[in-house]
């Protein structure tokens, strides 16, 4: 399917189909920007037909429509329904956050201004009737635009080319409305007798004219939602339409007043998220819903829809040609919508698993929802609202003027000051698996940075367990002595700063080459016989294939495990994790993609665990009974058929049967093939199901930049430990930083005393000068 030559030679000739919001903006800012366009747009519905009740906006959308088109930006501003507060309904109590800024207004009035928009702009608007299909379009347009939604049939026909990924969710929700306008954006937890349910709602419409203080005035769409399994018990799946709105009545009475609910075509729904590998194909691009979706709890459908249309409409008037304008609108688009998905499956996932946070205190559990995309976090929260965070803040007990990361968190006699963790991070640098000069100014100065808790790298327990040539060690006496003085270092110059050892083995993944050589590549020469659960290479035809472990190899393997740390005791270290992730040996025996054994130590989870867990009580029953022990897996393998969330939830809590006092909860880097969701904090929903499935503590890793991310974390309850890795790369004083950047100068983050003249943060330049008076008033 070729493409025109280009806008630049004649006016476009442009079909819409779907007559959506997104659709019929598009249509409007196409026309708009050069009137003599013929665009049409085909809506099998009739204009007044519609599904669900009211549409939320950003301010920052708004403010993208008043300048592309100030007389829809004019239309809609009147009709606009605006509110600051967030109510949040739990166990009777009602908590309130104010502060955050809200527009809403009726689905069908947004349609009706964007009709009539279109016929004045003079776009042919087709009603009743099914659009042609796309292809067949194409022939005779130079650009067919489909906005045909969730459900669209163009992305079905054309699958080999926009290679969508749909994926169907655990909840079931449905679109009603109530006939009065509530004061504000309110969620609402109710115990149905067979689990919970939630109710999203917010008003849409004012009250009718000379109704204004009446209490029945206006309109609010209200949204119910609860897990499949909850939604079967009530026996919702046998209800109709009419009777599913009375029960859902009944069980929110308190806020609706006792009112009933209104339906327009409602029925119950699991939510699809939608994803496509490309968004064009020759003439044909894809718009809104029907190349994205994301979650209705962030409230951002019409508005991604809304804000495609305007990139769409601007690379079409500043490309030269359709091809380069639909490539230029891709690349514009995808990572807004990338970013936005990320944060829409964080909140559909926690209120997917919203069972396991009602626990919580009511202030904790406020902050929790609010927080749950992780685009609202605890500093522009604070911002919003600082009574509301200042309350959370006092019922966890967290003195006054103390951010959430500064509180002390301990583990069996060993008290942390803080809540930082520098993450295990290989450094390479070891010979013959002795730390030198390099592990004692790399680690001795993340210690005297301010982190409660400082971690080697993969310390390995045998020469053959080695990553690389240069990794270090705990296998022979030596590595002891030279331990012991990076632990008397740390000890004596930064107090109160714990160092931790990462004990493991590389299994497949061994014997290659240092990573700024070509991480994973097999050493030129003098590489070492690997081991691993199965006879399995990490790359097939790249790494060797390792041999299967016999039961004395994982006997010896066992006892290379608890002479390590009897060592790692001796030589001084305050706390021991196990590694158990990342597709090293006891990560290579939990994952079904790389565990292909059929005797006692595969097969099923729990035959998967039996060796992994024999080492851990091994290393238990050598380590002091007063020091911690933390175990770091990977919680997911990002494949298919690999290690699940609801795998690595009994995974943790096997470990913690067996006396771990921590699970260090990572991801992934087991099998080259896996496809990980990167993105910020993208790893931290792993740890927060783990934490409140089981109620052990656990340490969030991944993608953790900011320290607002750590309060947020803390404060939240979906971390107990927070480990940071590449900003402690970046800057070794990362924590104390942190602490001057709050104004916090408590006993969570002490200076060294030879560095307390640097605890304030530096002038910079002479942007903070005094100015002169310039003006005359």
């Amino acid at each position: 399917m070729s493409a025109p030559a280009g806008p630049a030679q004649r006016p476009l000739k442009v079909a819409v189909l779907g007559g959506g919001p997104g659709g019929l903006y598009a249509a409007a800012l196409l026309k708009r920007l050069d009137p003599d366009r013929e665009i049409t747009v085909w809506e099998r519905n009739a204009p007044d037909d519609t599904f669900g009740f009211g549409v939320v906006l950003s301010d920052e959308t708004l403010g993208g429509i008043e300048h592309a088109d100030p007389v829809v930006y004019g239309a809609l501003q009147a009709e606009f329904v605006r509110w600051d507060d967030i109510d949040i309904v739990h166990r009777g109590r009602t908590l309130t956050s104010g502060g955050h800024g809200f527009a809403a207004l009726g689905r069908r009035r947004l349609l009706a201004v964007l009709h009539d928009r279109c016929r004045a702009l003079g776009v042919r608007l087709v009603f009743r009737t099914e659009a042609p299909p796309a292809a067949e379009l194409a022939r005779d347009h130079d650009l067919v635009i489909a906005a045909d939604g969730v459900h669209s049939t163009t992305r079905t026909a054309h699958a080999d080319v926009f290679r969508p990924r749909l994926t169907t969710h655990r909840c079931r929700y449905i679109w009603l409305s109530a006939d009065f306008a509530l004061d504000a954006f309110r969620f609402e937890i109710a115990d149905t007798g067979h689990g919970v349910a939630q109710l999203h709602a917010y008003p849409y419409a004012h009250p009718a004219p000379g109704r204004s203080g009446a209490p029945d005035g206006g309109a609010s769409t209200v949204i119910v939602e609860m897990r499949e399994e909850v939604w079967r018990a009530n026996g919702l799946d046998t209800l109709d339409e009419t009777a599913s709105a009375a029960w859902c009545a009944g069980l929110f009475a308190g806020t609706l007043r006792g009112r009933p609910l209104r339906t327009n075509n409602s029925s119950w729904i699991a939510f699809r998220t939608v994803v496509n590998e490309r968004w064009s194909h020759g003439r044909i691009v894809l718009l809104g819903d029907a190349a994205h979706t994301a979650h209705f709890s962030i409230g951002s459908g019409t508005k991604l829809a809304v804000e495609d249309a305007l990139a769409l409409a601007a690379c079409l008037r500043e490309q030269p040609t359709v091809p380069d304008a639909l490539t230029a609108y891709e690349a514009e688009r995808r990572p807004v919508v990338a970013s936005t998905q990320r944060a829409a499956r964080a909140s559909l996932a926690w209120f997917e698993d919203l069972a396991t946070y009602t626990h919580q205190p009511p202030h904790q559990f406020a902050f929790n929802l609010l927080t749950r995309s992780r685009r609202v976090t605890h500093g522009n929260l604070r911002l919003r609202d600082a009574e509301f965070t200042d309350a959370v803040a006092a019922e966890a007990g967290v003195p006054d003027g103390t951010p959430p990361m500064f509180t002390p968190f301990r583990m069996r006699g060993l008290t942390l000051r803080n809540r930082i963790v520098v993450s295990p991070m290989d450094m390479y640098s070891a010979a013959d698996g002795t730390p030198g000069d390099f592990h004692l100014v790399h680690l001795g100065s993340r210690a005297l940075g301010g982190a409660g808790l400082v971690m080697t790298e993969m310390v390995c327990v045998s020469p053959e367990g080695r990553i690389t040539p240069a990794c270090s060690g705990l296998y022979a006496p030596g590595h002891e002595r030279a331990w012991r003085r990076v632990t008397d270092f740390v000890h004596t110059q930064s107090p109160g700063t714990a160092l931790g050892v990462q004990l493991g083995h590389s299994g497949r993944k061994g014997s290659t080459r240092r990573m700024w050589e070509g991480i994973d590549q097999p050493l030129p020469d003098g590489n070492w016989p690997l081991v691993a659960p199965s006879a399995l290479p990490y790359r097939p035809g790249v790494n060797q294939i390792p041999h299967a472990l016999t039961a004395a190899e994982l006997t010896a393997v066992r006892e290379q495990f608890a002479d390590s740390a009897a060592s790692a005791a001796r030589a001084g270290f305050d706390l021991l994790e196990l590694h158990c992730a990342h597709g090293y040996l006891l990560s290579g025996f939990l994952s079904p993609l790389t565990n292909h054994r059929t005797d006692a130590y595969g097969g099923t989870l729990a035959g998967r665990l039996r060796f992994p867990l024999e080492v851990f009580d091994a290393v238990r029953e050598q380590w002091p009974a007063d020091r911690p022990m933390t175990v770091r897996i990977s919680a997911t393998d990002w494949a298919e058929g690999g290690t699940t969330p609801d795998d690595a939830v009994a995974i943790a809590a096997a470990f913690a049967e067996h006396g771990a006092d921590a699970i260090d909860v990572s991801t992934g880097q087991v099998v080259p093939h896996e496809r990980p969701d990167f993105g910020r904090s993208y790893q931290t929903p792993f740890a927060d199901r783990i934490r409140n499935t089981l109620g052990i503590p656990v340490i969030a890793v991944g993608a953790l930049s900011s320290w607002d991310d750590v309060n947020s974390l803390i404060l939240a309850g979906r971390a107990d430990l927070c480990a940071l890795a590449r900003p402690h790369l970046y800057d070794p004083h990362w924590t104390l930083h942190a602490a001057a950047e709050q104004g916090y100068t408590g006993p969570g983050a002490p200076w060294p005393l030879p560095y307390q003249a640097g605890s304030r943060t530096p002038p910079t330049g002479r942007t903070d000068a005094p100015k002169p008076r310039l003006t005359l008033n």
